[in-house]
């Protein structure tokens, strides 16, 4: 049996090490929505981004912004992928309203993705609506981003496309949370345990490349990988997301951003089916 000076000592590192965790995350990611809106000519939107704090003046000045288009003539097909390996599992998770978006927030970091030898921790997922990147002229109705954090906090995002049809399994998963924290004013719920694999299935392909942080303050070192699989929303369901926030953050995607001679990949996963078999069987063992 453990002494209590020693589950004293695990309990405060356990907090030391969670707030450092939190702060290196707000470091990150804005979540004062009042700072900042998609109204284009507003003194807050997005082309005055850089202009509202010294340490935004990146959305301003950056060359590695995202979100951007992925034309055929920019993108580069690949032989050889770099695969990303997907080890998530159902964690507890809470629903805020940002104003500007609704965040899904995991607090257990056990869901992981190991992406060119590096672990990154799955941190949060939020939407926006339309989606931001476009591909090939084209902006769909949704976009999703998963959010992982690298041991250096470093930032991979997994971006997901959805169009218009049958509603979507992972959102369908906290709806009845996504109706009460639209309808009661509340900025916060604990949803209890959600698994990450609800989202749609990894496909086959996908477009990699360096970009940012979409929102303020727009941090660029961020390795973007965008699925080529486009998923399904239902209306209703892109309704309450749009419904939930603030009325000036209902569309709120950021402008598409100069590609600026970067290169674009476009990666054929010959694995993908055996990396998802993988992560199932490791969910059941869970």
């Amino acid at each position: 049996m453990m002494k209590s000076s020693n589950i004293k000592s695990l309990i405060m590192i356990s907090l030391l090490l969670f707030l450092s965790l939190a702060t290196s995350i707000l470091a990150q990611e804005v979540e004062d929505e009042s700072e900042f809106n998609y109204i284009e000519g507003d003194k807050k939107g997005p082309e005055n981004w850089g202009n509202i704090k010294e340490e935004w003046a990146t959305c301003n000045t950056g060359q590695l912004q995202s979100p951007i288009d992925l034309l055929p003539w920019i993108v580069q097909p690949v032989p050889y992928p770099q695969e990303i390996s997907r080890s998530y599992f159902h964690g507890l998770a809470k629903l805020k309203n940002r104003g500007h978006d609704i965040k899904l927030e995991w607090l257990n970091g056990k869901s992981k993705i190991r992406l060119n030898g590096t672990e990154y921790v799955l941190l949060n997922c939020h939407w926006h609506s339309p989606s931001e990147h476009a591909i090939n002229g084209k902006r769909y109705p949704l976009e999703g981003h998963f959010v992982h954090q690298g041991p250096d906090n470093s930032i991979a995002v997994i971006g997901f496309l959805y169009d218009l049809g049958q509603p979507d399994p992972f959102l369908s998963s906290v709806e009845a949370e996504l109706r009460e924290i639209s309808s009661n004013n509340t900025n916060e719920i604990i949803v209890g345990l959600v698994n990450p694999l609800a989202v749609q299935k990894p496909g086959n392909m996908y477009y990699r490349y360096m970009g940012s942080l979409t929102t303020p303050a727009c941090n660029e070192g961020v390795i973007w990988t965008v699925e080529t699989k486009i998923g399904t929303v239902s209306n209703e369901q892109l309704e309450l997301l749009r419904d939930a926030v603030h009325d000036d953050a209902r569309y709120n995607a950021r402008p598409l951003q100069p590609i600026n001679g970067r290169r674009v990949h476009l990666y054929k996963a010959r694995h993908w089916f055996k990396q998802l078999i993988s992560t199932l069987f490791e969910e059941l063992l869970y």
